[in-house]
């Protein structure tokens, strides 16, 4: 007897989903430290750990305190010496973790 109920499609990386939604290819970071600033206490992984996170595909990322910070959000347009627009970076991913149910 097989199942015929049907089921979602299940969501691709991460970061085919924000290449999608922003035209931005995470894969160009630099591992520059540009953006490995100090934590503000409202984050808890750098902006650099966090693209690291969504070009390894960890979900995780879109639950990281990181990516709801106000104060992450505000530093992400001034960062990124490679041209990155880490704010449209996670934006995206925000939208994808609502999508998701997440947040």
């Amino acid at each position: 007897m097989t199942n015929d109920l049907p089921t979602a499609p299940r969501p691709g990386p991460l970061r085919v989903i924000v290449l999608a939604a922003t035209g931005q290819d995470v894969r160009k970071c630099w591992h520059c430290d540009a953006c490995n600033t100090s934590l503000a206490p409202d984050q808890d992984v750098t902006l650099e750990t966090l693209l690291q996170m969504v070009v390894m595909n960890d979900e995780e990322a879109l639950t990281s305190r990181t990516l709801w910070s106000d104060s992450a959000l505000a530093l992400a347009p001034k960062v990124c010496s490679n041209g990155l627009d880490i704010e449209a970076v996670m934006l995206a991913l925000r939208r994808e973790a609502q999508r998701r149910g997440l947040q």
